[in-house]
């Protein structure tokens, strides 16, 4: 009997890159790979790409010039490229990089054992297409092998909103949900394999369409499920937060109280321009009903500075935004242009200024999560221990509300939610101490 192929894979990007990956590895398993952490014993590497961030496209092939030497001393390794900057460069991967066997995009990635086959023959595999089969039909039931307590689980991908700002749509394509019955049983096999609490992905999560009752209704669903403690979602948009998801937060125990809701800019002229269809107004005012719902909430968020045509006055109406809704944890980034987006063909702002006011805006979000942070001290909280911590006897979990928590606790209890009780906050996480 041979030995099984090395798969190294490298995952950018979103908690939904991750989950890909996953099914990637599954995948070739079929085929006779099993995965390895180091890309040196490899015989063949994935590079699972990410084109949100500025560069993308670049700093991957500056990658795979990397990989170039690891090549040369091994001719028989296969490397491929999957994921978003796959379909965004398709054929071009190959003629800038020949070394690459592989091209495949985010929605065609059910067909790697074929392409994987096609390679192994010497051929080059591409596929960037919109397949019509549904990917997650086509690709096997997940193995039954034992897992961390946490886990991904994709329902719902693509976007049909064409911010001015976003590559998705065209990278991801159109919304697409899958159907609730197979979620569940992928929920139920994750924890029957050991998982404690699944993250609900999708591009736009809450415009999920796969159940009667959208994703509420998917929600309940999975509140059923025996051995699962926790549900959590992401990345949602405002204009899909319905009334049934609201009540979900104030009725569904297995919700965690952790919401991310990206905003953008608290200018509405901004938000025009971005193609976001909400105003700051109608943002604040949802969020003060998710409260109501659900008044202990850490609430996170997105915002891009430096937008085409930002003013001073439109970047303080961004600060008095974050000031009036006060974020436990949020993201910040400055505005970088993608090819083929309305707003990369408008006038781009200083980038001096933009870096300015990307300072501001982060001292301030830094200063509402440490705030957020600190009024845990002294509070109870539930932990989910992951793993082990770098101290002896320590274990690293997340409590209900996100927060990296570490305290001195048994090797067994990874896996089990155990009551902390918060004792000190230190930079990105909490220190705490067992309760008896």
């Amino acid at each position: 009997m041979s030995d099984p192929k090395k798969l190294f894979i490298k995952t950018y990007g979103c908690q939904m890159n991750v989950y890909d990956s996953e099914r990637m590895a599954e995948a070739l398993g079929g085929n006779g790979y099993v995965q390895t952490q180091s890309a040196d014993e490899a015989d063949m590497i994935l590079l699972n790409t990410c084109h949100i961030r500025e560069k993308a496209a670049e700093k991957i092939y500056s990658e795979l010039g990397r990989l170039k030497g690891l090549h040369d001393a091994k001719p028989d390794l296969k490397i491929g490229v999957a994921g978003c900057v796959a379909q965004a460069e398709g054929e071009e991967i190959m003629r800038r990089q020949p070394m690459v066997d592989l091209v495949v995009g985010p929605q065609s990635y059910h067909r790697l054992p074929a392409m994987e086959q096609a390679v192994a023959r010497g051929e080059k595999a591409l596929d960037t297409e919109f397949p019509e089969e549904d990917k997650f039909t086509e690709l096997a039931s997940r193995p039954k092998a034992a897992r961390g307590p946490t886990a991904f689980l994709t329902v719902q991908e693509g976007c049909d909103k064409f911010c001015a700002f976003c590559v998705v749509p065209y990278t991801r394509g159109a919304e697409v949900s899958r159907p609730a019955d197979r979620i569940v049983q992928e929920a139920r096999d994750l924890v029957a394999a050991g998982v404690r609490e699944i993250t609900l992905l999708g591009q736009n999560v809450n415009a999920y369409h796969g159940h009667a009752d959208g994703l509420a209704g998917l929600i309940w669903e999975m509140d059923k499920i025996d051995g699962l403690a926790r549900i959590r979602f992401t990345t949602s948009h405002p204009n899909d937060m319905d009334s049934a998801l609201i009540d979900a937060h104030a009725s569904c125990d297995k919700l965690m109280p952790y919401l991310h809701l990206p905003v953008q800019s608290g200018s509405d002229r901004i938000l025009k321009a971005m193609n976001r269809k909400h105003t700051a107004a109608e943002y604040i005012d949802l969020i003060a009903r998710i409260r109501a719902a659900r008044p202990d909430l850490l609430l996170s968020g997105d915002f891009i500075v430096g937008f085409p045509g930002e003013t001073d006055q439109d970047f303080e109406e961004t600060m008095a935004l974050v000031r009036a809704v006060n974020y436990g944890q949020a993201y910040s980034f400055k505005y970088s242009t993608r090819p083929g987006t309305p707003a990369a063909e408008k006038p781009q702002i200083d980038d001096g200024l933009a870096t300015e006011r990307l300072h501001r805006l982060q001292a301030l979000l830094t200063e509402q999560q440490r705030a957020a942070q600190d009024s845990m001290v002294g509070r109870d909280v539930s932990v989910l221990f992951e793993k082990k911590g770098r101290l002896a006897g320590q274990l690293i979990g997340k409590s209900e509300y996100l927060h990296a928590v570490h305290a001195i606790a048994p090797p067994e209890a990874i896996g089990e939610i155990r009551k902390v009780r918060i004792v000190e906050s230190v930079t990105n996480s909490l220190r705490g101490a067992l309760v008896a």
